[in-house]
């Protein structure tokens, strides 16, 4: 019970993402960007060192092939965060919720085409679903959903770098966060000496907000990878869809988002995409067991 209480708490902290950065939506997203790569960075160097990890984290920054694939998984993450702090304060959040929706979906067809990894053929028919579900979202709509898009597969292409260099959450974050350190302070000078508007010590509610960004990043992490150390991966599996619908919620009922009707069928067929890929999860899950009895 303690390890899906933990992964709840995890998917509900990123379920309301969108509520915490459309407070922030009067900072330009490039700012709120560098300082929640900066202060994720103090957050999770703080619990390195709290929890006596420094040798580990030393250890970690003298292997070059780690850091190699941390600095690409660094990039993945930090545009992810970039085109979804655009989206919510583009008001836009219908759409990242629905990138977060299809992402497992991607990264399960992106285990089966690049990694040749075997799936169930439930699994598969959720995936194609997906595939249909943006076709559908192209011909009516006349455009590609480039948002969803962009989320999903930032998303998959992250967890395939992490897949090919097996770091644990924090310190992966931490690396991915001090590679991407020197380009956030460096944003920041130049919009000083570009004398851009600023938020930071100009305003103390956006200030501690940009400061709690980096809290709001480091700590579901954290919850989460307790949580997978206790639980089965079958069943985080089964919850990680609390996320994407918190989001579909907000950006319906609280912000009140509009939406072309032909949207709502985009929803309906990965909603039923996403029905088959955990009721796929189960059945592979129950195969695995009846095969070790």
């Amino acid at each position: 019970m303690q390890g899906l209480a933990l992964a709840i708490a995890a998917y509900m902290i990123w379920g309301f993402f969108p509520l915490f950065f459309h407070q922030l939506n009067a900072v330009l997203p490039s700012e709120i960007l560098a300082h929640r790569v900066i202060w994720a960075l103090v957050f999770t160097l703080g619990i390195i060192l709290l929890w006596g990890q420094a040798r580990r984290f030393r250890e970690l920054l003298s292997q070059p092939r780690a850091l190699a694939w941390l600095a690409l998984s660094g990039l993945l993450i930090s545009s992810n965060w970039l085109v979804f702090i655009w989206a919510v304060g583009q008001h836009r959040v219908l759409e990242a919720s629905l990138g977060y929706f299809i992402s497992p979906l991607v990264s399960l067809l992106m285990g089966w085409i690049l990694l040749k990894e075997k799936q169930h053929p439930l699994q598969l028919t959720a995936g194609l679903i997906a595939a249909l579900a943006i076709i559908w979202e192209l011909v009516s709509l006349g455009k590609l959903p480039w948002i969803p898009l962009f989320l999903a597969l930032t998303v998959g292409f992250y967890g395939l770098v992490r897949k090919r260099q097996p770091v644990d959450s924090i310190h992966g974050l931490t690396v991915e966060t001090l590679w991407m350190l020197p380009f956030a302070l460096g944003w920041l000078v130049w919009m000083q000496i570009a004398d851009h508007p600023v938020a930071f010590s100009h305003d103390l509610k956006l200030s501690w907000l940009l400061v709690a960004s980096g809290l709001m990043t480091a700590s579901p992490l954290l919850l989460f990878a307790a949580a997978t150390r206790r639980l089965d991966l079958s069943i985080v599996g089964f919850i990680m869809y609390i996320n994407p619908i918190m989001q579909f919620i907000t950006a319906v009922w609280i912000l009140g988002e509009s939406y072309p009707p032909q949207r709502l069928v985009t929803f309906i067929l990965i909603w039923i995409a996403m029905v088959l890929f955990m009721w796929g999860i189960w059945r592979a899950r129950k195969q695995l067991a009846s095969s070790h009895q």
